[in-house]
């Protein structure tokens, strides 16, 4: 099955019911979505579909064998990303699972409202779990980042 994955073509061989997230980690070695909870319910996982927030470890391969994936790795091999930099200057990692996942879907918002309020960013990141608890950072992280010219999906 063909993907794009990154801007870039690929061949994979998987059952269309694999979760993406397996094909990603296991099959790319793109290491940064994470395995989380296996329901969809936590975030670590999310990559970008179609410029879409998407949970990959509940998403079979088959349905995005026509779409434009993006993962971390994607965003920005050297980390400058506006988000990626706004995450780093507002110290937001602490264990830093769940991170990918959370500049993911922080990509995604910025994407579709360049400035967010407070209540479109919770709404927004609602299903991004963060066990550290860095939310305030994370709202802020996303704040710094709005606006900025150079955002991509």
């Amino acid at each position: 099955m063909k993907l794009t994955v990154n801007e870039k073509t690929v061949q994979v061989e998987a059952s269309p019911d694999t979760p993406l997230l397996w094909v990603l980690r296991d099959s790319l070695d793109l290491r940064g979505a994470k395995f989380g909870c296996g329901v969809g319910s936590c975030g670590a996982c999310t990559v970008l579909v179609d410029g879409r927030p998407v949970r990959s470890c509940i998403t079979p391969v088959s349905a995005v064998a026509n779409a434009k994936i993006t993962t971390i790795e994607g965003l920005s091999a050297e980390g400058a990303h506006p988000v990626q930099k706004a995450w780093q200057q507002e110290d937001v990692p602490q264990c830093g699972y769940c991170q990918s996942g959370q500049i993911m879907a922080a990509v995604a918002l910025l994407s579709r409202t360049p400035n967010p309020t407070d209540e479109q960013i919770d709404t927004a990141m609602q299903g991004n779990l963060c066990r550290c608890g860095t939310y305030a950072r994370i709202r802020s992280a996303i704040h710094r980042a709005a606006g900025q010219t150079a955002l991509r999906d």
